[in-house]
């Protein structure tokens, strides 16, 4: 009896060591902190839990006055995705940006100086870099968090920034096995699928994933995607073919598998959050990443107890889960014992980001001295990834440069007539995010250029639009000191 009581504790507490949960709040809650003592392990953080670097770093020692050693972790890509700077912007241009400089240096210091500003909060696992390759220019979701559409470019990067932030004391989960880059579906909403041969897959999706292998990436996670070629029936994230005999196997990977959100509807609105747990730990994944949107004590109870209930019944091996918990605890201990390179008093990086942001903008054209100029934004319904709370475009940061500009923002739906209307004897500035993707954008923007061929355009998406305007500017991303980059193009500074 008392043999069984210790197997079924040793058994609940991997269970919880497992999950990397979210929660709401600047600050940690009870119910987190009690689970923390439990055994839960890792905890994951987003926009909603950030307002300050001080803020974050008194966080972070909350929780690690309950447990020492805990896996704090971020999706702090950098440029378009970013949560350390949800409400202001990245500091970083994201990797569209570092592709196309195509100078591994420059990505691998950007990848150490955002390591370490992450570090110096508290946090120690970062659910980046995006490894995929973005084969397919209509994807909504990767884009420009790819470093681009040529393989081995984006292998390169890939280890670069994982050799970087690694530098810094930050364990790097390299993302989406096995490679997010050919679809054309959102996972956040369904099941995406690859159709490609094993030949491709080999040739194209997995080749920045080895580099990420043989650069010593901490952390790998899995995609909700389904790639007949390798698992006609399952999604990567629950595929054991993929995970354990691909991922594992074939490629040699030892360390953390981490599962993208479980709370994505591909895997919740096809197999539920509970059974897919199980599935994927079986399958081969150590962690389970849940929390962008279910962040209570509830959902990690009732993974808790599933993944509890299934080693019971006999589906999920017992082994499976005390490997998995391992592999979450070895990696907490290396974070626990990594020790950053030691930054000297007054080395701050910061200009680093805007460096590299200078250095991606690519520029068509040329505009007359602009003094109080119109900046219209062409705004997309941003992907979920990305998430609607983060401030992007040019207009802040040009009104800065040039006192007296005026903007606007326009959703889906606006006409060129709408800005003129606003914008009277001003010149345009059209600013848009991936306009091959949206007609009514690319519709406005050559009716604006038609009526008013001094417009500035600025194209801070995937820049697969010819130029036009009187001054074309790509920033291969939007995040904050893209948008700075470009308005100094536009000012002349």
């Amino acid at each position: 009896m008392t043999v069984l009581a210790h197997r079924t504790d040793t058994v609940t507490r991997d269970a919880l060591a497992v999950l990397q949960p979210g929660f709401e709040g600047t600050t940690a809650p009870a119910w987190l902190l009690r689970q923390v003592a439990e055994g839960l392990t890792a905890v994951g953080l987003f926009g909603r839990n950030i307002t300050s670097p001080e803020q974050l770093a008194a966080l972070t020692a909350q929780l690690r006055a309950e447990r020492g050693e805990v896996l704090v972790a971020i999706d702090e890509e950098g440029g378009d995705v970013t949560r350390l700077e949800a409400r202001g912007g990245s500091s970083f241009p994201g990797n569209l940006a570092l592709g196309v400089v195509d100078d591994t240096g420059l990505t691998r210091a950007v990848a150490h100086e955002l390591g370490l500003r992450l570090a110096e909060c508290g946090v120690n696992l970062n659910w980046a870099p995006s490894a995929d390759v973005n084969s397919n220019p209509d994807n909504p979701v990767i884009g420009v968090r790819s470093f681009g559409a040529d393989t081995h470019l984006a292998a390169r990067h890939t280890a670069a920034y994982v050799e970087g932030l690694q530098a810094a004391g930050v364990a790097a989960c390299t993302k989406h096995f096995p490679g997010h880059g050919d679809t054309n579906v959102d996972s956040h909403h369904a099941l995406p699928r690859i159709d490609v041969d094993l030949g491709t897959l080999q040739a194209r999706e997995l080749v920045p994933f080895k580099a990420a292998v043989a650069a010593g990436t901490k952390a790998v996670m899995s995609a909700h995607i389904l790639v007949p070629a390798l698992d006609p029936t399952r999604p990567a994230t629950l595929s054991p073919q993929i995970l354990t005999g691909l991922l594992r196997k074939e490629l040699g990977y030892e360390g953390l598998i981490v599962t993208d959100g479980m709370e994505m509807h591909a895997i919740a609105g096809t197999y539920g959050i509970e059974r897919g747990s199980v599935l994927a730990i079986a399958a081969g994944a150590d962690a389970i990443c849940v929390g962008g949107g279910l962040a209570d004590e509830a959902t990690v109870l009732r993974l808790r107890d599933a993944l509890v209930a299934a080693v019971r019944e006999g589906t999920l091996p017992e082994e499976r889960l005390a490997d998995a918990a391992a592999r979450v605890r070895a990696l907490a201990e290396w974070t626990g014992a990594a020790r950053p390179e030691a930054r000297p008093e007054g080395s701050r990086a910061a200009g680093i980001g805007l460096t590299a942001a200078r250095r991606a903008v690519a520029v068509t054209g040329s505009a007359a001295p602009l003094t109080a100029p119109y900046v219209a934004t062409l705004a997309p319904v941003a992907n979920i990834a990305v998430g609607d709370e983060t401030p992007w475009g040019v207009a802040a940061e040009l009104a800065a440069l040039l006192p007296g500009s005026a903007c606007g923002v326009y959703p889906q739906g606006a006409t060129a007539a709408d800005v003129l209307a606003a914008a009277g004897d001003r010149t345009v500035v059209a600013v848009v995010r991936d306009a091959h993707r949206h007609p009514w954008m690319t519709e406005a923007v050559d009716a604006l250029v038609a009526a008013r061929p001094d417009t500035v355009v600025v194209e801070m998406g995937l820049p697969r639009a010819e130029p036009r305007g009187a001054l074309y500017i790509a920033t291969h991303g939007a995040s904050r000191v893209c948008g700075r980059a470009a308005a100094e193009v536009i000012a002349g500074v």
